[in-house]
């Protein structure tokens, strides 16, 4: 492994705003660079995989990691990257498209299933599936593959496919699905008979809730929770309150971080925080409206961000209960210091690197672990400084 050490650098920036033209808004100033959170090494613990995009941490310590091309593989802490896991169905490897995020069932020990979101080929197109199958005991198969839902309807298009797993440890499983870059020909995301720019609420087996918002509306696709998002890639409840979080990707400005409430609109493709990038106003020109709810963060310019987790280790007591964001567009990681569901400041990590970081989580030995979005794909592991 490479070792190298590094002081976190905090520049506690307040996130600026370029105003779109038909609702000017001030830009908020910057704030000067605050004092380290934390010293920390980095180590790179592999460097083998092609564009690592999901992480799922195994209960003997051990990492699942998906591989967009379609490929899952099994790291060991030591560095030990395990063959292909055989069972993955072929996947639509193009642009954003391919095999995406993984998660454990909430009682894995005890039922060993995996879910898995992806792009899957359909007479019509690509479209973001969920689906589900069975981890054998000696961690090298994937049994009894069952697609969960495929997000509809399918066209042709390889961009904004989303898209994050998040289980409410209540029976339900969330899903965060793309616009599918519908917007201008066509605003999918507002409308509620499909399943473009939504959040989704399913039951572990693929069920509709009866009590999802839309469920008992004809016309209306049932397993919608909420609407209105464009290429949402980060999705995760806050374990210290149970509220659920959203992390989507803005036009040319305008990424936001969302509170996902049942049945809420959040505004896309109608108001946005950033710009068309041809410079012209998104929708009717607004930040918000209405009826519709405003993110509680957002960045111009982009971070571009990949996926959010909240950290609840033990090794770094500055981040508990903070978001981790792995940043692409500004290569690094975003640390959000919380309180409960509120940001109090924010924290630029592992700047000087220049390597866009897909996913970032914490370990069950309370290290925080990134995957770069490369060919060669590397996880690297945050652990305090000595």
């Amino acid at each position: 492994m490479r070792l190298a050490t590094f002081a976190a650098l905090a520049l506690g920036l307040v996130a600026t705003v370029a105003p779109a033209a038909a609702d000017p808004a001030p830009a908020a100033p910057a704030a000067a660079p605050a004092a380290a959170s934390a010293n920390f090494t980095v180590e790179e613990v592999t460097a083998g995989l092609v564009y690592p995009w999901g992480m799922a941490f195994l209960p003997d310590g051990s990492m699942l990691v998906t591989e967009k091309p379609g490929r899952l593989r099994r790291l060991a802490m030591n560095g030990t990257l395990g063959a292909p896991i055989a069972g993955v169905p072929a996947v639509v490897f193009e642009n954003q498209g391919g095999l995406l995020d993984v998660a454990l069932h909430p009682n894995f020990a005890r039922n060993r299933l995996v879910y898995f979101t992806y792009a899957r080929q359909t007479p019509t197109g690509a479209a973001t599936s969920l689906a589900r199958a069975k981890l054998s005991a000696d961690l090298t198969r994937l049994t009894g593959w069952t697609v969960l839902f495929t997000q509809g309807p399918r066209f042709d298009g390889a961009g904004h496919f989303g898209s994050r797993i998040a289980f409410d440890g209540k029976g339900h499983v969330f899903v965060s699905l793309g616009d599918r870059q519908q917007y201008p020909s066509d605003p999918a995301a507002q409308r509620l008979n499909n399943g473009l720019g939504k959040v989704i609420r399913l039951g572990e087996n693929g069920g509709i809730p009866a009590d999802n918002p839309f469920a008992g509306q004809p016309g209306r696709n049932r397993a919608i929770w909420t609407y209105g998002h464009r290429n949402p890639q980060g999705l995760a409840f806050n374990p210290l309150t149970g509220t659920l979080f959203e992390l989507e990707h803005g036009p040319m400005g305008g990424d936001e971080l969302n509170v996902i409430r049942k049945g809420r609109n959040y505004g896309w493709p109608v108001v946005s925080w950033g710009l068309n990038y041809d410079g012209s106003p998104v929708g009717t020109g607004k930040h918000s409206q209405p009826g519709m709810v405003d993110s509680i963060r957002h960045w111009t310019p982009v971070i571009a961000p990949g996926g959010l987790s909240f950290y609840t280790g033990d090794a770094f007591p500055a981040w508990k209960g903070d978001i981790l964001i792995g940043s692409l567009q500004a290569p690094g990681i975003v640390r959000l210091d919380m309180a409960g569901d509120k940001v109090l400041s924010e924290e630029r990590l592992l700047t000087d690197r220049g390597q866009r970081i897909r996913m970032v989580r914490g370990g069950p030995d309370g290290y925080v672990y990134a995957a770069t979005d490369e060919d060669p794909g590397r996880i690297l592991r945050l652990k305090p400084a000595p």
